[in-house]
C-alpha cells in the first residue's frame, strides 16, 4: 500500500493500470479550485470496481489514490502533449474537459509547483509500475501492460459526436504485437451491445506510448471506454450495477485473452 496509489501484485505476466480513478485532492491545492473542478467531473469514474476482478484471475492491478486534477499520470513528465495540433489537457491541467477553469484567477500553480508535483505523486506510481514490468519480463520473459480508462461519450472539446463504447489504442500498432491487438479487437467486436474502434480517437496516452516496447518483451494497449456504458453521466456519477454488468463481462473476457496470449509466449 502506498499513499499515492494502490498496488496489488499478480502471479502472471499482466499488469492493469488505472491511472485515472483517483479523486483525492490535497487541501491546500483543493482550496485554490473552483467549484466546478471540485466536482472532479474528468475522473475516471469507478473504473477500478470494473477491474476488481483483476487480482482473482493473477493480474497485478495499480490504481491511482489522486485526482488528475493533481497530476495527470498519464501525460509526459516534460509536459509534451499526447496529440501535436489539437487540444490537449496537461500534466497539471488548468481547465476541466468542459472548458471551465479548474483553479480560482491567481490561483493556478507555477512550474515549481508542477514541478513539485510531478515528483510527489506522478514518479512514484510510475516508478511502481516500471519495476513491476521489469520484475515480470524478468520472471515471464514477457509483460502485458493494460492501461484502463473512461470518459463522457460526448465531450465536444476533444472530439465530435458520440464515442464509440469500447476504444483500444495501440499508438498506432507499434505498443503490442499484432496478433494481440487482433485478438483483443475481436472480444470487442463480437461484444453484444457495444460498439469498438481500434485507434480512433484515442490511440493510448504516454503509459501505452511509453512503455509498450514489444521488442523488449512489453506489450501495452489502452482501452477507453465510454462512460455512459456502464454509469450516470454528470453529477453524481453513479454507478449502475445493471449497466455496468455486461461490460463487467466483457472486461474479464478481455483479460483472460491477455492472460492466455501471454501465458503461450511466457518462459516456463
Amino acid at each position: 500500500m502506498s499513499e499515492i496509489f494502490h498496488f496489488t501484485e499478480g502471479n502472471t505476466p499482466l499488469l492493469i493500470s488505472v491511472p485515472h480513478c483517483g479523486t483525492a485532492i490535497p487541501d491546500d491545492i483543493a482550496a485554490r479550485m473552483t467549484t466546478a473542478a471540485l466536482a472532479r467531473p474528468d475522473t475516471d469514474w469507478h473504473v477500478e470496481k470494473l477491474y476488481d476482478f483483476a487480482p482473482w484471475v493473477g493480474a497485478g492491478l495499480i490504481t491511482a489514490k489522486f485526482s488528475r486534477y493533481v497530476i495527470d499520470l498519464n501525460r509526459d513528465p516534460s509536459g509534451q502533449p499526447l496529440y501535436p495540433g489539437a487540444d490537449n489537457s496537461e500534466l497539471a491541467p488548468l481547465r476541466t474537459f468542459a472548458n471551465e477553469q479548474i483553479y480560482q484567477s491567481g490561483y493556478e500553480p507555477d512550474d515549481a509547483e508542477i514541478a513539485d508535483r510531478r515528483e510527489f505523486y506522478w514518479r512514484p506510481y510510475h516508478a511502481r509500475l516500471s519495476a513491476e514490468l521489469e520484475r515480470l519480463v524478468e520472471r515471464f520473459g514477457i509483460a502485458v501492460l493494460w492501461d484502463g480508462h473512461s470518459i463522457e461519450a460526448r465531450v465536444p472539446r476533444f472530439f465530435d459526436g458520440r464515442l464509440s463504447d469500447l476504444n483500444l489504442g495501440s499508438a498506432g500498432g507499434t505498443s503490442a504485437d499484432p496478433s494481440l491487438i487482433a485478438q483483443v479487437m475481436g472480444v470487442l467486436q463480437t461484444a453484444n451491445g457495444f460498439s469498438s474502434v481500434l485507434d480512433g480517437r484515442f490511440t493510448g496516452g504516454f503509459i501505452t506510448r511509453h512503455y509498450g516496447q514489444p521488442e523488449l518483451g512489453i506489450h501495452a494497449l489502452q482501452l477507453e471506454m465510454a462512460e455512459i456504458a456502464y454509469m450516470e453521466e454528470g453529477p453524481a456519477y453513479a454507478y449502475d450495477l445493471a449497466r455496468a454488468r455486461p461490460l463487467k463481462s466483457v472486461l474479464q473476457g478481455i483479460v483472460a485473452t491477455l492472460i492466455d496470449w501471454a501465458g503461450a509466449r511466457a518462459r516456463r
